[in-house]
């Protein structure tokens, strides 16, 4: 090691720490709940049978989900600084180049176009908290829930006004700081979202359906289970954790010296999949109460699921429920993809926290018009993927977000040396060999399948 890593060791966050592990467990939980959980995992293990994609998916979330979250926590820890700054001074450190810094800049980049849509997403859930409120689900068919979500995304101003709403909530939470705006939301947000699953989950045991929600979710079919079904199972096992973009590693360089990063990733992968497990127990047997598809596609949130509110006592409560839930779970998420940027901003220009995620959700909120317009005065233009949005969710989801998993798992295993990774995590026993096994052979193999799946080069007919 060198003598700069000697002086510096430990080295001390610019921008505070987690009060404690249950803050940094309660925040990176946040980072990974999102949209995948609540709104995808539901219909991709619909449209992949049920039961058998769900045993899949637990295996590869703790055989390689698990080992990535360490790699890249114990990454920001060791760094403390921002994903583009940590990578590169830990390539150096490490013998390597600093140029593994570009790893860095291009997930803190990733984060902002991931955000950039997401955000518009996001959106969409918060204008159904008022259309919920309202009663405009109440005895729609589906032609006219179909309208109400035209009239959403098919007018770019309103689709802008509600982007607008949400990344100034985004701004608000991250120019506070770690402890006075992370922490303090996430420990607000978290619960809060348990709390209205639970609601919900308490409605979906009433339905009458719950026991073949539950079968459908648990009772594996294997028949069912195709060769593109596994490959979709690791693909969402990977992507539900938020890593590979820098979210993750910079929460890690707020994370105390004393505290467990096996201990504290076990208890994030658990419960972020408890929660994913939470909403197909809820929306499943709802779907199936109203003949609905548990495979309807992206659509289940915005088009299914209202009708079924629609046309269900108490409707108006439990689709307000549902689209507030939805509304926390995707600001969590956004909150920590503008982090990663806000902090890089912070330690290379010396300006405010403020002035950070202001300049910062500025330039993620102008990319989301982009995306606003994608499906209205943008629609017909097309070009490679699809439309703008198109091309942006495929460059981010299938190409960048694989590629810095990899890398970065490939740095933790590879380029950091045994007595480094092994000081982040408490020891070189067991546990340790276990994680050391994984984050240098499988996890970068199961990677490298998802990402061939992603970009159609390996692919199951």
């Amino acid at each position: 090691m060198s003598e700069e890593a000697a002086v510096n060791a430990p080295r001390k966050s610019l921008h505070g720490h987690w009060s404690s592990r249950m803050a940094f467990v309660l925040a990176v939980t946040g980072s990974a709940v999102g949209l995948g959980n609540v709104w995808k995992f539901p219909y991709v293990a619909g449209e992949n049978g049920g039961g058998a994609f769900v045993l899949v998916y637990l295996i590869c979330v703790f055989v390689v989900g698990l080992p990535i979250m360490m790699s890249e926590i114990l990454i920001g820890r060791r760094g403390r600084r921002n994903p583009a700054a940590t990578m590169a001074l830990l390539g150096e450190e490490e013998g390597s180049t600093r140029r593994w810094g570009l790893v860095g800049v291009a997930g803190v980049f990733g984060g902002m176009l991931i955000l950039s849509y997401y955000s518009v997403i996001a959106g969409w859930s918060l204008s159904y908290i008022g259309h919920s409120i309202t009663g405009s689900f109440t005895d729609q068919d589906a032609a006219g829930i179909s309208a109400i979500f035209g009239s959403i995304v098919g007018s770019w101003w309103t689709a802008a006004g509600w982007h607008t709403l949400f990344m100034a909530l985004t701004v608000f939470v991250v120019a506070k700081g770690v402890e006075g705006g992370l922490e303090r939301a996430v420990r607000f947000m978290v619960p809060g979202l348990l709390v209205l699953m639970f609601v919900l989950l308490g409605y979906s045991m009433t339905t009458g359906y719950f026991q073949q929600g539950l079968a459908f979710l648990f009772t594996p079919d294997f028949s069912a289970l195709t060769p593109n079904a596994v490959l979709a199972a690791m693909g969402q096992a990977f992507f539900s954790l938020s890593v590979g973009m820098g979210a993750v590693m910079a929460y890690g360089a707020y994370l105390p010296e004393d505290t467990s990063i096996t201990k504290a990733s076990f208890a994030v992968v658990s419960a972020d999949t408890f929660i994913a497990l939470l909403a197909g127990l809820t929306i499943f047997p709802i779907v199936f109460a109203n003949g609905l598809s548990p495979g309807s596609g992206p659509g289940l949130v915005f088009q299914t699921l209202p009708l079924a509110f629609g046309n269900m006592t108490g409707g108006v409560i439990f689709a307000t429920v549902f689209f507030l839930l939805l509304s926390f779970a995707a600001w969590t998420s956004a909150i920590s993809l503008m982090e990663a940027a806000t902090a890089w901003l912070v330690e290379s220009f010396r300006v405010s926290r403020v002035a950070a995620a202001s300049v910062i959700g500025g330039i993620i909120w102008a990319l989301g018009l982009g995306t606003v317009m994608s499906f209205n005065v943008l629609s017909e233009v097309t070009f490679l993927a699809g439309t703008l949005f198109d091309n942006l969710d495929f460059l981010t989801s299938n190409i960048m977000l694989p590629l810095g998993g990899l890398l970065i798992t490939v740095f933790a295993g590879w380029i950091m040396c045994a007595n480094s990774t092994s000081e982040e995590l408490g020891g070189a026993g067991r546990l340790y060999r276990a994680w050391r096994f994984l984050a240098r052979w499988v996890a970068p193999v199961a990677v490298i399948l998802v990402f061939l799946n992603a970009i159609g080069v390996l692919s199951f007919t």
